[in-house]
This record gives structure tokens, C-alpha cells and sequence, in this order.
């Protein structure tokens, strides 16, 4: 588990997990990432505590087909860490989006994730506007 503080290397490294991690779109392997008290801001939904997290992990990828995630680092000190990020995906009536935003991150010593505000947009793309595959 990479703990703070962060350095380059580690921010770089814990960003690279997390993508990977959602890209699986296991809510049960993302959900263990976050504390069990975690805090949520999500577009304008509030989350707290992992089994929330869960539960909105399930509902997001029934509804968000085929998903794929690209985060990238913004910057980092101390336990916090802030990115942007892009994620494609398509509704059940087969209309495609793109999904971006910042996110900022605060950890716990253990290396979870104890808090998350994110900021997204959805913007309808067609198929072959893809950039993530």
C-alpha cells in the first residue's frame, strides 16, 4: 500500500493504481481503497462510509457500459493528491459519452482514500469521437 506523504513517485504511482482499479469496474475490489468512514462528494450526490461507496459503484457501472478511465496527476503535498481525469462510456440506448473533471483526494496514514470531491461533466460524444479503448 503506498502511504503518505507523497512524492512524485508514489502520487504518480497511486494514480496509476486507482485507474487501474476502476477500470476493472469491481466495485467490491474499488470499494477496499477507501477508508470505511470514507467521505464522498460526487457530482452532487454525498456518500459516506465504504458500503455507500459500494452501493454506488454498482449503480454506476449498470448504467455507465463499458466504461474507460484515463486519470492524470495535477499535483500533490503531504496526504493529498489532485487529478484530472476522462472516462468514455454508453448508456443502454447505445449513446456514447465522455466524462471529465478533477477529483481531490485526502488519505488516510494507512494509504486509503478518506475523502473524495469530484467534479465531472458528461458531454455526448458519437462512437468514432472515442479516444479511450
Amino acid at each position: 500500500m503506498i502511504r503518505p506523504p507523497f512524492t512524485e513517485e508514489t502520487a504518480l504511482a497511486k494514480v496509476q493504481a486507482a485507474e487501474d482499479a476502476w477500470n476493472t469496474r469491481d466495485p467490491e475490489r474499488v470499494a477496499l481503497a477507501y477508508t470505511p468512514d470514507s467521505e464522498w462528494r460526487n457530482r452532487a450526490e454525498f456518500l459516506k462510509g465504504r458500503e455507500a461507496i459500494r452501493a454506488f459503484l454498482h449503480r454506476k457501472w449498470a448504467k455507465e457500459l463499458d466504461y474507460r478511465l484515463k486519470k492524470t496527476l495535477w499535483g500533490f503535498r503531504g496526504n493529498r493528491i489532485a487529478v484530472s481525469f476522462e472516462y468514455e462510456w454508453h448508456d443502454a440506448e447505445g449513446q456514447w459519452y465522455r466524462s471529465y473533471g478533477n477529483e481531490l483526494w485526502e488519505f488516510s496514514e494507512e494509504g486509503l482514500m478518506q475523502r473524495r470531491l469530484a467534479s465531472i461533466n458528461d458531454a455526448p460524444i458519437e462512437e468514432w469521437e472515442r479516444r479511450l479503448r
